[in-house]
Order: structure tokens, then sequence, then C-alpha cells
């Protein structure tokens, strides 16, 4: 009886060494992942625009499609780690405005570049401590406070401006938006290759990215092991407000001029590029490097519609349905998987 027995366990034991790990390897890890599929889709939209267009493989027009997600990009790099980390920032298109009004008052008293630059970012960094004060310091959640912001910034840029704009910029603040740091590369381009380069070692390579990885993942248990939880939460969304002060800086120089609706609707645009990149919307995963390949998606999907002549209305449900099926795709994902496994 007992030779049975051990027998029994010994063959258990057999079978469980050779039941193969499909994902094993990292090779087939990383095939599997989320930022490879958005890859592929990438290089079938390149493909798609190639062939619809013959306007679509000119180098300078491939360097124009690039300030379709720049900017945007730019925010959304701070936007998933605010995101990761389990709260979101609804009032970034309006910090822009913003910044972009308290920008366009100094250039008409006779401000310089320098000043502007850095009356852009400290608008933008302003705005950040404030919704950190809000959500961190009193303990509202973010996305009402956001949203109440995003009316209060946007409804002082309104008050100040109403009907008007403002121009007449010094001649070199227009570099940041039109200039180029060399042959078809922008600075623009330039900038958001610097800053996903930043933002992909400060999430993935230091103890600041696992502490935003572990509160998103269960903030109560950060908070318990020994993580300063609201500190962290504040710092996102100050480095947000400031990643908005930078693009309201290059969307204005490209503009040339001021508006109180400049960058509406973006909000829903940097949200979209995050979460196509694979970031969770309940927090806790996601890579920059997903964000970046998104960035290209978007810019790639907007550009092309654009050489077709396809209205913008179409543009933005095309971006709302984009939203809407990567928030549900994971879920039903979820779902069925455990369907099947009943």
């Amino acid at each position: 009886m007992s030779n049975v027995s051990t027998g029994s366990v010994s063959q258990g034991s057999a079978e469980k060494r050779t039941i193969p790990d499909r994902l094993s390897t990292p090779f087939r890890r990383v095939m599997a992942s989320w930022e490879v599929l958005l890859l592929g889709v990438a290089i079938a939209i390149f493909i798609f625009n190639s062939i619809a267009s013959p306007y679509f493989l000119d180098v300078w027009n491939l360097s124009d499609a690039t300030y379709n997600f720049t900017e945007k990009a730019i925010i959304a790099f701070a936007m998933a780690l605010l995101v990761i980390a389990g709260e979101i920032d609804l009032s970034v298109a309006a910090i822009i405005a913003l910044a972009s009004t308290a920008m366009g008052a100094a250039a008409q008293v006779g401000f310089g570049t320098p000043a502007l630059v850095a009356i852009g970012l400290g608008v933008g960094l302003v705005c950040g401590l404030f919704n950190g004060f809000l959500v961190s310091g009193m303990k509202l959640p973010s996305i009402v406070v956001t949203i109440g912001t995003m009316s209060l910034f946007r409804g002082i840029s309104y008050i100040v401006l109403g009907d008007q704009a403002y121009g007449d910029y010094p001649e070199d603040f227009a570099y940041f938006g039109q200039g180029y740091v060399i042959w078809v590369f922008s600075f623009e381009f330039v900038l958001f290759a610097v800053l996903a380069v930043i933002f992909a070692v400060l999430l993935h390579a230091t103890n600041f990215g696992r502490q935003i990885f572990t509160i998103g993942n269960n903030d109560f248990a950060a908070r318990f092991s020994g993580i300063r939880v609201e500190r962290v939460k504040f710092i996102l969304f100050m480095l947000t407000g400031l990643m908005s002060g930078i693009a309201a800086v290059c969307l204005t120089s490209r503009l040339g001029s001021t508006r109180p609706s400049i960058a509406q609707g973006w909000e829903l645009e940097v949200v979209t590029m995050v979460v196509l990149g694979g970031v969770s919307i309940l927090g806790g995963s996601g890579t920059i490097g997903g964000v970046v390949i998104a960035a290209f998606v978007m810019g790639l999907v907007t550009f092309g519609l654009g050489l077709l002549n396809v209205p913008g209305i179409v543009m933005s449900i095309f971006i709302g349905l984009l939203l809407i099926i990567t928030i549900a795709l994971p879920i039903v994902a979820r779902r069925v998987k455990a369907m099947s496994s009943k």
C-alpha cells in the first residue's frame, strides 16, 4: 500500500515537471505582450497609409505627422505614471490654455522668450501643485477635482481673453514649435524622444517607479510598506502639470497665437493614448514603451485620415470609440477566459 502511494506521488511530481509553461521564455513573453500587438497595428497602419496616399511617404510629410502627437505624448508620459498610481488628471488641456494665456499676456507687454518659457512652465507647475494639494492634501477624488479645475483653468482663460486672441510673440519663440534640430527632426520630436527615455528610466528602473506600481496595485498595502503615498501622488500631479506647461510652450509656439479654446478636447486624446498604450485604467500596470507606440499609432491614424480629407468630427468619433474599445477589451477577455476555465 505504501509503495502504491509513493508511486502515485512520484508520478504526480513527474507530471508537474513535464507541464510546459507556454510563456516561460523571455521571447514568448515579449511576443505575447500588448506592446508587440500594438507595434503590429502601427506597422499595418503605416502600410495602409502608404498605399492610400502617394504623399504619405514623403519625409517632410512624415516629419509634419509627428506634430499630431508629440505635444499630447509629452503629457501622456506623466499621465501614464499618474494612472498607474490609481489617479487621473482631466485638467491637462485646461492647464495648457491657462499657461498659453499667461504667456500671451506677458508677450504683449514685451517679455522675451526665456521669460515666456519660464512663465509657461511655472503656470503648469502651479496648476499641478493645486491639483496635488486637493487630491493628496485634502483627500478628494482626483476625477472630481480635475473636472472642477478643468472648468476653473479654462474659465480663467475665457475671462481674460473673451473673444480675443494674443499674438505678437518674439520671433525666436517660434523655434520650440516650428524649429528643427537636424534635417527632418523637429525640436518637438527630439524633446518627445528625450522625455520618453527619461520617463522610461524613472518608471522602470528606479525605486520611485516601483513605488508607483505598488501604490497602483494596493494603496493600503503600500502605506504599510513605508511608502509615503500622498507625497508620491503629489509629485505625480506636479509632474503632470509641468508636462502640460511644456506642451503649452510647444503648442503656442507652433500656432503663434493664443485663444481660450486652445487644446480643447486634448484630455480625451491624452487619456486614450495612455490606455491604448496598455496602461490599466484601474492602475498598477503599464509601460512607457506602450505609450510611445500608442502615440505613433494615433499620430499615423489622424495624419492618414487628414491626407484622405476625412473631417475632424470623424476623427473625434474614432478616438472616442478607440478609448471605449481599449478599456473594454481587457475586461471582456478576462470574462471570456474565466467562463472557458469553468
